[in-house]
């Protein structure tokens, strides 16, 4: 048996794999020359996680050749599934302790199940009882992919079913407006009285940013400050 993880069909330098192992072997050979294989594909979610309950199963149930990731689930890079994707060949079996073990989500699941399907590739779950190879496990399968769509169909349609019910009670999608309009009132009437951005964002508790882009163009702000200089001027208000 091949040592265990992915390292073991690693490249060597310069291109192609160590002779004599069994993956530059398989390479060699077409399809129906190469031996039909049951390769085996354990995962932990840290390196403080044991494999050992994983790998005594897998080869109790007939794994001729193991991979193993020490990675969260939530992970998009596996190197040791990578590579046991890459060695399966039609007709081989993949097999798993547990179906969570393979997908990051239900999704996931279907669309790597699906790819191996459509290489030949069976998929056997010794704790589900699943196997692909079999009318049964195709039922099952099936089923997990409809689930998987009404999910999403489902999820998609309580989304716009909300945002049309906010439409029409007067919301809008997004975050609430840092600057209300009870506020903007306030911030104009301050600036009034003479005082700058800076100043009002401070009284009313608002970052400046946003009280800027609150009042609109540059212009705006600049009329509105030269109309409250105008107003404290020296005999502003006097004939």
């Amino acid at each position: 048996m091949l040592p265990l993880g992915p390292k073991l069909i690693e490249p060597i330098a310069g291109g192609g794999f160590p002779s004599g192992s069994s993956f530059a072997t398989r390479s060699l050979l077409s399809t129906k020359e190469a031996d039909v294989a049951i390769i085996g594909y354990a995962r932990v979610s840290t390196q403080d996680q044991n494999l050992s309950l994983q790998l005594d199963a897998l080869k109790a149930a007939g794994c001729e050749h193991l991979f193993e990731d020490r990675a969260s689930g939530a992970k998009a890079d596996r190197p040791g599934l990578a590579a046991a994707i890459g060695y399966v060949r039609a007709e081989d079996i993949l097999v798993v302790w547990k179906l969570d073990r393979l997908g990051r989500s239900l999704t996931h699941l279907i669309d790597t199940v699906t790819a191996l399907d459509t290489r030949g590739v069976g998929l056997r779950s010794l704790t589900e009882a699943m196997d692909t190879t079999t009318p049964g496990g195709r039922l099952i399968f099936h089923l997990f992919g409809a689930l998987a769509q009404f999910e999403r169909d489902f999820i998609r349609q309580r989304t716009r079913a909300g945002i049309e019910a906010a439409a029409k009670r007067g919301r809008k999608g997004g975050r609430a407006p840092v600057v209300t309009d009870e506020k903007l009132s306030r911030a104009r009437a301050l600036i009034a009285l003479g005082l700058n951005v800076r100043e009002v964002a401070v009284r009313i508790k608002i970052g400046k940013t946003s009280l800027n882009n609150a009042i609109g163009p540059s212009s705006e702000r600049r009329r509105s400050l030269g109309e409250a200089r105008a107003d404290d001027a020296p005999g502003a208000g006097f004939p």
